[in-house]
Order: structure tokens, then sequence, then C-alpha cells
């Protein structure tokens, strides 16, 4: 069949520019988990998380093990009844997710891209999309964030307050450039 001067099947024939590199669950004792030795060979990454510590406290990211002061975001966040704006500069993480006093028995979903991450000429970027339901009283949120730095990225650490429950995954991809 032809379309348009083009057949279908090279209409339906898809490829996947998402390719797995690592996941991980969480364990109920250890609040981080860790995603090393990344390799280099994407355009840009992807977190698909499903996360809950027990207590409702944010997620945070930081790169390469660097904890100083060179991160900035901000989020946008609604609940249906209401919207905040919160952000910071010079901050030692970024934030991926702000759970706080949200209730503590149900996870957070969001997805995290980081842009370029193996450029050495840019600084980092990221934009996340997350929310969850509360039965009546769920929440979405967006935010992006800003790694000062021109490093290439071979480490993600994802952190919050507590313990990531054991209902708790994470999944990291590459898309292809």
């Amino acid at each position: 069949m032809r379309i348009l001067g083009v057949t279908a099947s090279s209409i339906l024939k898809v490829t996947s520019s998402y390719e797995s590199i690592a996941s991980a669950t969480g364990t109920g004792s250890s609040g981080t988990i860790t995603f090393s030795s990344i390799p280099a060979t994407y355009k840009h990454l992807q977190l698909r998380c499903s996360s809950n510590d027990g207590a409702g406290y944010s997620l945070t990211m930081y790169f390469n093990n660097d904890t100083s002061s060179v991160y900035a975001w901000h989020s946008l966040k609604g609940t249906g009844s209401a919207v905040n704006a919160t952000g910071q500069t010079a901050n030692s993480s970024m934030r991926i997710v702000n759970e706080n006093g949200l209730s503590t028995n149900i996870n957070t979903v969001y997805i995290a891209d980081v842009i370029d991450y193996a450029s050495t000429t840019k600084q980092k970027t990221t934009r996340t999309f997350g929310g969850r339901d509360g039965n009546g009283s769920g929440e979405i949120q967006i935010s992006s964030g800003l790694w000062n730095s021109t490093a290439a990225i071979n480490r993600i650490d994802i952190a919050i307050g507590g313990n990531f429950t054991t209902t708790s995954t994470f999944a990291l991809y590459g898309i292809k450039g």
C-alpha cells in the first residue's frame, strides 16, 4: 500500500531510540540509588522512576559525586486547587521532585531527562515531569535544573531524606541522537 508516495511498510517501521542502561530497586535500608560507569555513547539520558521513602522527603540528584554548591533548580507544582513555585541557586544537589508533606504510602512517579550529558563544552541541564495520585489529593510537578559544570556525566546519584522502600524502582535509559 502506498500513502503519499511512501510504502506503508516504511511508515510502520519503528526503531527504538531508547536503550536500557541500568535499573535498580530500593532496599528499604538506603536513601541513595547510584548509577555509575555510564557510557558516553548517547545524546541524552532519561531516568524513569517510581519512588517512596515512607516519610515524604524530596528527591534530589547530583552528578559525578559532586556535592559542591554548583546546582540550581526551579519547579512548578499543582494540586488541582493550588499552585506553588519554588527554586534555588548555589545548592549542593538538584531537586527532582518535591514530596514534602505528601502521603507517605503512595509512590511518586517521574521522568527526568539529562540533556547533552556527555558534552564537555556545555553545562548540564535537566527537565523533570512527575506526579502522584493521593486519592483526591494528588499533584503534578514540572521542574528544570542546572549542573554548572562542563564535565561529562558518568555517574548519577538519586537521594532522598529517608530510605527508599522496596516498592521504589529506577531505570536509566540512553537516548540516541
